[in-house]
């Protein structure tokens, strides 16, 4: 067979190309319309990064008209005379150690909860559900009064101490639901092996709830790292204070504003919230994908 023989047989093997239906084209715009619309925002924020405080609020320019990094400067330098990375630390300890928390104390829970007979624990797990019902407004002035009575207030210590003791219903739920999807051969093959109750979940069960672990543990860092209210609540030493207080610090009393060093600031916290999701998103899909989110 010829070269030119051998062109038209590919030419001719070659599947036809598909064209896009009316159907599609309008859904793909729609989808980029909305896309063009979640990123605006974002988009805003970073770019006003790059512009002097007078030029960001009243200036309807996506582009900033003469770019600067004094934002940053000023952001990094921190305010009130504590240093950005006096913050960042804070922000750091607080979300790391409310992961731990909450992962080691939601994982022994609910494994007692989905493993173990004892009495009461239908009622018990019924009550621990009943807490997501219950608004955390509800609770704020009595725990805040029994922490100032023992002396904790200004210390990390009340936004930390129920992370350690299994008080987030809602993950202590989603490993339960993902504990029982597990057959109970693993525990009755470990049980002939000789393993107790401490060796099945640190050996067996808790290498088996990784997308579930995960899952919380993203949650716990994004949730914690966010939070305003409990930090305001509970420091009162600038030195504690955590990156979402230093953001409000940049608006004075008398209602001005750096908005640029506020802005530079937040993308400077959006940075590890968004590279901790980068690393462990495949993680949080696979533990959406399992049983732990069934009812």
């Amino acid at each position: 067979m010829s070269a030119t023989q051998l062109v038209v047989t590919a030419k001719a093997a070659k599947p036809p190309r598909r064209r896009w239906t009316r159907k599609e084209v309008v859904f793909h715009v729609v989808v980029l319309a909305l896309l063009v619309v979640i990123l605006y925002p974002v988009a805003w924020m970073l770019l006003s990064t790059f512009k002097p405080s007078a030029q960001i609020v009243g200036n309807a320019d996506l582009l900033p008209r003469e770019v600067t990094l004094d934002n940053y400067d000023k952001a990094l330098g921190g305010i009130g005379g504590v240093s950005f990375w006096t913050f960042f630390q804070n922000s750091t300890i607080l979300a790391v150690l409310s992961v731990v928390g909450v992962v080691l104390s939601s994982a022994l829970a609910a494994y007692a909860f989905a493993r173990i007979n004892f009495p009461g624990r239908t009622v018990y797990f019924g009550i621990m559900i009943g807490t997501l019902l219950l608004p955390f407004h509800v609770v704020i002035i009595p725990q805040y009064i029994m922490f100032n009575a023992f002396g904790l207030v200004n210390t990390f210590t009340p936004l930390l101490l129920g992370k350690f003791l299994a008080t987030e219903a809602f993950f202590v739920f989603l490993m339960v639901q993902f504990l029982r999807g597990l057959p109970r051969e693993l525990d009755e093959a470990a049980r002939i092996d000789g393993a107790g109750h401490y060796r099945t979940f640190w050996s067996i069960m808790l290498p088996l709830l990784k997308p579930a672990l995960v899952t919380c543990a993203i949650f716990t860092f994004i949730w914690t790292w966010n939070d305003f209210f409990g930090p305001l609540l509970y420091l009162k030493d600038p030195d504690l204070y955590t990156l979402p207080i230093a953001l409000r610090l940049f608006v004075d009393q008398s209602s001005a504003a750096d908005y640029g060093a506020q802005m530079a600031m937040a993308v400077l916290a959006l940075i590890p919230v968004f590279l901790f999701f980068l690393i462990f998103q495949r993680y949080l899909v696979d533990g959406v994908a399992t049983q732990g989110l069934k009812g």
